[in-house]
């Protein structure tokens, strides 16, 4: 789609605005965002189009008209898709060998599973190996109201930071900011930093490195705009 405006506003009631028109999301519901700072950042990305929209170069935009489009109407729905990452989260799953590695984990994703266990009171079981091992049903049910209890808005900010990380612990530890970005990022990538390390770095797995992390960083700005 070409430009076809000269601005982009924000109105009394956070509705994104182009040239006094609002903008609509796809299921044609105005883009009316939860704060001054997401408005604000979302009109950017419009002020900031060339010559022809690219929604890849939008993700607040798009992160927003998933809140409004996807998660509004099925907000129960959605939450148990994302919750269901506790099942299998990657902090769970370690390396039997090579010891190095094993230690790695367990000092980069051991403090993690620590702050959940205290912040929710939950126990989880660590396993070795690929193979599914199942969480206690009482970690699961509580990990379940804590996604539950977020807005629309958080919800859809944290669907890509829990598939891009593998973890729903990492995940609710970014959106409660028991860590920060960077961090938790490095304790998502041990596995993919160790093997690059004695292996050497493949372009191509870089190329989508880069990918996922242009998505896990707009997550993160959505969040952080949230307040």
């Amino acid at each position: 789609m070409k430009r076809f405006w000269q601005q982009a506003r924000v109105d009394a009631d956070r509705v994104v605005t182009l040239d006094g028109r609002p903008v609509r999301t796809p299921g044609r519901t105005p883009l009316a965002l939860p704060t001054d700072a997401l408005a604000d950042a979302v009109a950017a990305e419009w002020n900031a189009v060339g010559d022809t929209l690219d929604p890849r170069a939008m993700p607040l935009t798009g992160l927003a008209n998933a809140a409004i489009d996807r998660v509004g109407p099925e907000h129960g729905a959605f939450a148990a898709g994302l919750s269901a990452y506790g099942e299998s989260d990657l902090l769970c799953y370690r390396a039997a060998e090579p010891e190095q590695l094993a230690d790695r984990q367990a000092a980069e994703w051991d403090p993690w599973l620590d702050w959940a266990r205290s912040r929710y009171d939950v126990h989880f079981v660590v396993t070795q190996g690929i193979v599914h091992q199942a969480q206690p049903a009482a970690t699961l049910a509580r990990l379940d109201e804590a996604v539950a209890a977020l807005d629309g808005f958080r919800l859809a900010a944290l669907s890509p930071i829990v598939t891009i990380t593998g973890s729903l612990v990492l995940a609710l530890a970014l959106i409660e900011r028991a860590g920060d970005a960077d961090t938790i990022w490095a304790a998502a990538n041990v596995d993919e930093d160790w093997q690059a390390e004695h292996w050497g770095r493949d372009p191509l797995a870089e190329q989508a490195r880069a990918g996922r992390r242009h998505d896990y960083d707009a997550a993160v700005r959505f969040l952080g705009a949230l307040g």
